[in-house]
Formats: C-alpha cells, structure tokens, sequence
C-alpha cells in the first residue's frame, strides 16, 4: 500500500478545500468565497484498496491582523512540516504576489517534495506563463492546471499524488474521512452557512461553538450551539428581523447535519456578543481548536 500525508497551501481563497472536496468525492470540507473560510488545520482521509492519502487543509497564508490570523498562518507554517508531499495552489487570476513569496520561503526551507498547481484555468488567461515564473524560482517535482468549477486537471493530480507517495501503512481505519470530531464538523456547517448568508465584515467576526450533543430517545438528534461575533450590532444582523436570518441559517444548517448524520436533528442556535474575541480571549480561540492545531 502506498500512503502518506500531503498538506495543501496557498493564499486565501486559491481553491485548497474545492480541491481536497474533489479528490475525496464529497463534501467533507466547507467552502464559500470569502477569504479564509478555511481557520484550521483539517485532515481528510482518502482510502482506497491501494493507497490512503491524509490531505491537510490549511488556512490560507495572509498578512494576519489579529490574533486569530497568526494562529492561522502558523497553522499553515505547522502543516508544511513532516509531511510526504506539498501542493503548492496557485489562483491563476491572481498571479504572483508577496502570500507566493512567504509561501516559497516555507517550501524551501521545508526541502518536501512539493507539486506546483495553478488552479482556477477556467478563468484566467496566460497561466503559463505564470507556470514558468514560478518553476524559475523553485524546482516543482510536477506542475498541474485545474479547474475544480470545470473538473479539469483534477483527476491528473490526484493520480500524481497517488504515485508520489511512498510505501506505507494505513494510519486511520479504512471508514474515517476526518480526525476531526462530530462536533467540529456541525460548527463548520453552521459557520459555512454564516459565510454564505452574510457579508461585509459579519462573516470574519464569528465563531461557532457546539455547547451540546444529545441524541433523545426519539431518535433526533439535539444540538445546541452558539455563535459568538464581536459587536451588538453583528447580534443584530445574525438574528435579522423577526429572527428571520437565524431561522435561516438554522434550517440550512439542520437540513446538512442530518444528511451527513442520516438522522433528524434538532439545531437549537443562540447568538452571543463576546467584544473583540479574535484579539484578546484565548478561551474562544482554543475552543475553535486553533490552540490544538499548534500543539
């Protein structure tokens, strides 16, 4: 069996979990676009009779402004460490900027073999171009175009990838697909649904926390949670009027946990201020898992 571990990296938005969410032939990652959807570092595991692959999502490197952004970016920095593989992910629309360059220094001094990926083709013109000044600056052991919108160049990856690694055992049970327990996985989607439903600067301001999972002798499935944000007038826009957002929010949420749990679900939400938690309260940070992920 071949197995190994391939951590994806790149700038916010570049594609890193579309792309993991194609290889693993569902939704297991969340994915909107805004910027930094992505906050931790998440396994995803790939099995097959040949091979299991441990893909890392990171969040996207980026100048942090806050707390909470440079437990981002180390977690990204952490994830390029001790691994078989890096994918380099480029958005082909954005080109080469000051995130690349950060990025290049970590590759170099990570000495992985790394893959270069220039992804969103579909959209872009002259990415070749942009493939040559990249390999310039680094020897890439594979360069790859794709479209994850389009499904181009996907497969072609993924088998690289799958030839790339070396003999190994099967580090998870053949039936996981994240190290990541349920209940990270529900404040995910809840926080998926905010960041598709929201805009301005509402959707950086949340976090999600799971306070509760009981399953009722009915057979629903309770689940109480909070959404913290850092100002009354966020509390506001996340209630709507008449509780309108939040009901929305909810349903959309409930209506994924149950297909993922294939089970009815109850979703009891709540909205909670908690003032300027990205800069100054670790408890809310170690409560998302940023402190784990550092560990």
């Amino acid at each position: 069996m071949k197995s190994g571990f391939v951590t994806i990296v790149g700038r916010p938005n570049v594609g890193k979990s579309s792309l993991i969410n194609t290889f693993m032939g569902r939704k297991v990652l969340i994915v909107t676009e805004k910027p930094q959807t992505t906050r931790n570092r998440i396994r995803c595991i790939y099995t097959d009779s040949d091979h299991q692959i441990i893909f890392i999502d990171t969040p996207g490197i980026h100048k942090p402004l806050h707390r909470l952004g440079h437990f981002m970016v180390e977690a990204a920095v952490q994830a390029m460490k001790s691994v078989d593989l890096i994918l380099f992910v480029i958005d082909a629309t954005k080109g080469w900027g000051e995130p690349e360059e950060q990025i290049l220094e970590l590759l170099r001094s990570s000495k992985n073999k790394s893959f270069l990926v220039i992804n969103k083709i579909d959209i872009a013109e002259d990415y070749q171009r942009l493939a040559e000044f990249a390999q310039q600056k680094h020897s890439f052991e594979g360069i790859f175009f794709t479209s994850v919108v389009k499904n181009e160049g996907v497969m072609e990856l993924f088998e690289a990838i799958k030839q790339a690694l070396p003999e190994g055992p099967m580090y998870f049970p053949p039936d996981t697909v994240t190290d990541r327990p349920l209940s990270f996985q529900f404040s995910e989607i809840i926080r998926e649904k905010v960041l598709l439903l929201t805009r301005d600067e509402v959707p950086h301001c949340v976090a999600v926390i799971i306070d509760e999972v009981v399953e009722r002798e009915n057979g629903v499935v309770y689940i109480a949670g909070t959404i913290y944000v850092e100002r009354d007038s966020q509390k506001g826009i996340l209630i709507g009027k008449d509780g309108k957002m939040i009901k929305q929010i909810g349903t959309l949420a409930r209506l994924e946990i149950e297909a993922l749990l294939g089970k009815k679900v109850y979703l009891d939400l709540h909205v909670k201020v908690k003032k300027n938690w990205r800069d100054k309260d670790f408890i809310i940070l170690n409560e998302i898992g940023m402190k784990d992920d550092l560990q």
